[in-house]
């Protein structure tokens, strides 16, 4: 797959092609848009005035003028003096993902960069050049400057990359590539740390990631109810009609749709059980409140990654250089606040319905879900495993964005946190996948309890497929391993693509 980079029209499942491996090429009108742009810098870079990032030293250091002859110096120094991250790496998805966005926002033509120089970040993608970016560094105020110098450190062949599974030296990396580093030139080099893409890149993945599981817990708590005999009545529309909760609507048709033609509920039509308890009567209105913050944040985003975020800002048709704050992360790391808090309860709920599956006072099945209980311990540690991430969760969620800590001699004394957002939201995400997973191996084990009745037809799909990746557990075994192929089938959308062979699209 390739993808077109224009600055415009760039799409968050497009980036995620993109870190999966797909190529980007530059359109002509991007193309003309860049050459403009630069056309205005290298004016002012002949003049006699001040331009910050042109002919200035950088944040506290803006007022200090630098001499022509010093200007490509100052633009490979702030390179490797702003490449001052650390941690672990990040991923070679999220690094790709990461260069996508800079060239997309780099296209826009307010940047000031070469054409060329946009290329070499193109050719890092057709390649698989991955820079080597520390996770850690970034306070989201001009943009993630540490990790995106870090990117730029290696087009300028400094620094370690990752290349055909190994992490090598950029120079060698670029010379088996038969590419050439870059030479910067005037103002290239703050054009291409200054803005929001990693903090974007990171949460874009995850939010991605958020929307699918949304779809897979509405599939996971039917398989649940249905194994607690729950009613079918707190599904009906015109419940959901008279609190038109776009997200509660979506949740209730899908758990409707998944839960149709259900032997397991004939069973128990007149069990005179009134209602149920809220982890299964409130699934549309929990799930519901989840997607509608994530259709918050995929609103943000998608400004976000066909946005300019440098600065100063190039407007060339009247070749002018200003200096303003779009490389501020705040509307990204609020965004990715709510990407934390709402991914929560997705893991909160589920983690309550496991609950009420292990525990015998709770339902009508065996205790955690045991064969021969009392010699087998079941699922009662994996219980305490998903307790265990629902309140890591929780820590985790509290908002990065309302944080601030003044740096660069106070003038960046307002600073977002954006990245430390992004990273807690995909963590978090992460969490809520791995409890969803022991939701569905308990959910299952007890649908097995139930045999011979069959639960609803979108239920039972999903059941069969999840029966080919984790058997039924029978005797005590490692559940570890269960987890992890549990937690990779619900990443997978095993059980989304089996209950839709069956029931339709589900949203």
């Amino acid at each position: 797959m390739r993808v077109s980079i224009d600055g415009s029209s760039l799409t968050l499942e497009a980036v995620e092609e993109i870190a999966l491996g797909a190529s980007c090429t530059l359109t002509p009108r991007a193309r003309r848009a860049v050459a403009a742009s630069r056309r205005a810098v290298e004016k002012a870079a002949r003049g006699d005035r001040q331009v910050y990032g042109v002919n200035t030293g950088f944040g506290h250091l803006a007022n200090v003028r630098i001499a022509p002859e010093n200007l490509a110096e100052l633009q490979v120094n702030l390179i490797r003096s702003h490449a001052a991250g650390t941690g672990p790496a990040l991923p070679r998805e999220t690094v790709r993902a990461i260069l996508a966005l800079r060239a997309n926002c780099l296209a826009r033509g307010h940047s000031g960069l070469r054409a060329e120089t946009l290329e070499a970040m193109l050719a890092f993608l057709r390649a698989d050049i991955v820079p080597v970016v520390p996770a850690k560094g970034s306070v989201g105020a001009s943009g993630d400057l540490a990790p995106l110098a870090h990117v730029a450190l290696a087009l300028i062949g400094e620094g370690d990359v990752f290349h055909r599974g190994r992490r090598i030296a950029a120079a060698a990396a670029l010379k088996r590539a038969r590419l050439s580093p870059v030479v910067l030139e005037p103002k290239e080099g703050i054009a291409l740390i200054n803005g929001t893409q990693v903090m974007t890149a990171i949460g874009g993945l995850a939010l991605l990631r958020a929307e699918r599981l949304a779809v897979q817990a509405d599939i996971v708590g039917a398989m649940t109810l249905e194994a607690l005999k729950g009613s079918h009545r707190a599904f009906d529309p015109r419940i959901h009609r008279a609190r038109p909760q776009r997200g509660q609507q979506v949740s209730a048709e899908n758990l409707r749709k998944v839960l149709r033609d259900s032997a397991i509920e004939d069973s128990h039509r007149d069990c005179g059980r009134v209602q149920d308890a809220y982890s299964l009567r409130c699934m549309p209105q929990v799930h519901g409140a989840a997607r509608d913050g994530f259709r918050y944040v995929r609103e943000i985003l998608t400004i976000e990654i066909n946005a300019s975020t440098d600065n100063p800002m190039v407007f060339a048709e009247r070749g002018d250089l200003v200096s303003g704050g779009n490389f501020h992360g705040q509307p990204v790391a609020v965004a990715l606040d709510q990407l934390a808090i709402a991914a929560c309860s997705l893991a909160t709920i589920s983690e309550r319905r496991i609950e009420r599956l292990v525990n015998p006072a709770l339902s009508d099945l065996p205790a955690f879900l045991a064969e021969d209980a009392g010699l087998n311990s079941g699922l009662m540690m994996a219980h305490v495993t998903a307790a265990a991430l629902v309140s890591e969760n929780k820590v985790l969620a509290h908002p990065a964005s309302v944080d601030t800590i003044p740096t660069s001699a106070g003038k960046e004394d307002h600073v977002s946190m954006g990245v430390h957002a992004a990273r807690k939201a995909e963590e978090i995400v992460r969490n809520a996948e791995t409890v969803l997973a022991i939701e569905t191996i308990a959910a299952a084990q007890a649908l097995d309890f139930l045999a011979p009745l069959t639960p609803g037809a979108g239920v039972a799909a999903a059941h069969r497929a999840f029966r080919r990746v984790v058997k039924r557990l029978r005797r005590d075994r490692v559940l570890a391993p269960d987890i992890e192929k549990a937690r990779e089938a619900i990443v997978a959308g095993a059980l989304r693509e089996a209950a839709e062979k069956v029931v339709g699209r589900l949203s």
